[in-house]
């Protein structure tokens, strides 16, 4: 009879070995982290349309849309107008920079403010025209929203080297300013050929004396807390309310012609906005009350505003940052790093939970973090490795051992507080090269979302999946790659002209000039005639833009390309 024992050799301690190992191999198997969204959502980010015309790519949509293929055009059913993202029903306390208070508050200093400005500055409503010069704050808000509710169009500028051209191709009812750009408005209208015409300007803040003596007798300077006691003294006025299609803003800028262009938004444009801005993060990762969200883009544009309406609809305490700032004196702008981040320790708000940053944030505070972690010199190599392999596995977490040792204390020293909070990051603007995501996802642990935006869109245009860990960079790889921004957002439709067919038919990746269309998307006038359509570019170029304008179709001005699982590389 055949018996094992007689042909091997056993002890206790061979035995303990191989259940230590046994063990190890199965808790290795059964208890390591399941990836955070399942690979085959990964590889198919994009609906892709059956058909595609001469020149062109197919039509690319986000699996997020829905099977009936529905554009959400607004964050719940009840939100159809601007004023209606504030929610009376809430009455939770929160901070908007330096204020605190809750819906009713500041619904009330809306109702005053936009009083005050009818009867003190005379504007009508349906009719008038308010050029805003502010930087941000709850003023810009207030202000704002106040326009809205009384059907009275508000306009932006994307740069204050725009002022002098918008004043003398324009005319406004009332001009609402921050400090540091009066001066320049008073010297553009004197120095203009419209000098005797009467302007009125609201001044958010207070101008020097020196400021206040030179002002001609056709001009009417009021203060903003001036004309809000005025709206609280009297009952408030009530006008009609706007339809979701009417133009409530419209921003001027600046082509790469040099031609002045305008946006033009309607209240729609804004809730389908919020609504797409709401989903860049996961529904697990929901925005809610309790958050704290701080942006680095101006107010003035309108990717910067819906951010802010998305805070204010959500209850969400918001911020700005130094380098968001529109309107400077003397002083040059804040720089987009880690120390614009911590700027935001100025206002009393709690720790930031979500950022909007800029490239420039991401790269500072990235840097600064594995630099401070490195300094662990025994433990950092073993922390590297352990949190790459997670990342590899398309997992990540800020609650490891090697968190805890080595990131936890680095991140504190770059973004102080907001270490401890911090629970999503939404890059926008330039490209970010793709070797930089795989380090900032190592370096941050959060969900980190790099998005596309146009100053037609208000909300993202592009954007990728937050748990999208994916890296397909090569070693040597050219740090000029750039990192994609995903597929189409929930409620765009996304398409490339001057596609090389050939190519394409043989299986190659899509390349060419980008064009958008959506519930989020405006149209774009001539900013000196108000033409519904600018014609400035090459024939045939302006052939294509024409054509597909007319399916409600707008040129970004960028090339693209779109990779086989369907997200986009802005090139």
């Amino acid at each position: 009879m055949f018996n094992i024992s007689d042909y091997v050799v056993t002890d206790d301690l061979t035995i303990l070995l191989a259940l230590i190992a046994a063990t190890t191999f199965l808790l290795n198997n059964l208890y390591k982290p399941q990836p955070l969204v399942h690979p085959i959502l990964l590889g198919r980010q994009s609906d892709v349309g059956r058909a595609r015309n001469p020149g062109e790519s197919a039509v690319y949509r986000n699996y997020g849309t829905g099977l009936m293929g529905r554009f959400p055009v607004r964050p719940s059913k009840e939100i159809a107008i601007l004023p209606h993202l504030i929610k009376p029903e809430s009455e939770a306390s929160r901070t908007l920079w330096a204020t605190r208070g809750t819906n009713a508050g500041l619904q009330d200093r809306i109702a005053a403010l936009g009083s005050g400005l009818i009867r003190l500055a005379g504007l009508k409503p349906g009719e008038s025209k308010v050029l805003l010069l502010l930087n941000d704050g709850i003023e810009f808000i207030i202000a704002d929203f106040a326009l809205a509710t009384h059907s009275v169009i508000s306009v932006t500028l994307n740069s204050q080297d725009l002022l002098k051209r918008v004043l003398e191709s324009q005319s406004f009812s009332a001009i609402i300013a921050s400090p540091e750009i009066v001066p320049r408005v008073l010297e553009t209208i004197y120095a203009s050929s419209f000098n005797s015409r009467p302007h009125t300007i609201v001044i958010v803040g207070d101008v020097s004396q020196q400021t206040l003596a030179s002002v001609a007798s056709n001009i009417k300077i009021l203060k903003f807390n001036e004309v809000e006691r005025e709206g609280i003294k009297v009952d408030k006025l009530v006008s009609k309310l706007p339809e979701p299609s009417d133009i409530y803003t419209m921003t001027y800028l600046s082509n790469e012609a040099g031609q002045l262009q305008v946006a033009q938004l309607t209240h729609e444009n804004a809730t389908a906005g919020v609504a797409a801005t709401r989903s860049l993060l996961p529904i697990s990762h929901a925005l809610s009350p309790l958050d704290t969200i701080i942006s680095a883009f101006s107010l003035s544009t309108a990717y910067g505003r819906v951010i802010a309406y998305t805070a204010i609809y959500e209850g969400a305490s918001f911020a700005t940052l130094p380098s968001s700032k529109m309107y400077h004196d003397e002083q040059p702008a804040a720089p987009a790093d880690a120390s614009d981040i911590l700027a935001a320790k100025r206002y009393p708000i709690p720790s930031p939970t979500i950022m909007f940053i800029q490239p420039g944030h991401l790269i500072a505070i990235v840097t600064d973090i594995l630099k401070n972690a490195a300094g662990s010199m025994f433990l950092f190599p073993f922390a590297r490795r352990h949190k790459l392999a997670g990342i590899s596995d398309g997992f990540i977490t800020r609650e490891s051992l090697w968190d805890r040792l080595v990131f936890d204390g680095a991140r504190a020293k770059v973004i102080g507080d907001g270490a401890a909070t911090l629970r999503g990051v939404i890059v926008s603007g330039r490209s970010l090269p793709a070797v930089l995501m795989t380090p900032a996802r190592m370096a941050l642990s959060v969900p980190l979302v790099n998005t596309f935006t146009h100053p037609l869109v208000a909300g993202p245009v592009l954007a990728s999946h937050p748990f999208d860990l994916q890296d397909f960079t090569e070693e040597g790889v050219s740090s000029e790659k750039k990192g994609h921004v995903g597929p189409p957002s929930v409620n765009v439709e996304a398409k490339l002209t001057g596609v090389d067919d050939e190519k394409v038919e043989n299986g190659g990746d899509p390349t060419g000039l980008l064009f958008v269309r959506g519930p989020p998307v405006g149209k774009i006038g001539n900013g000196d005639q108000n033409e519904d359509y600018v014609q400035v570019s090459p024939t045939e170029e302006r052939r294509v833009r024409d054509e597909n304008a007319e399916e409600g179709w707008i040129s970004t001005g960028v090339r693209a390309q779109v990779q086989p699982n369907g997200s986009f590389i802005v090139l």
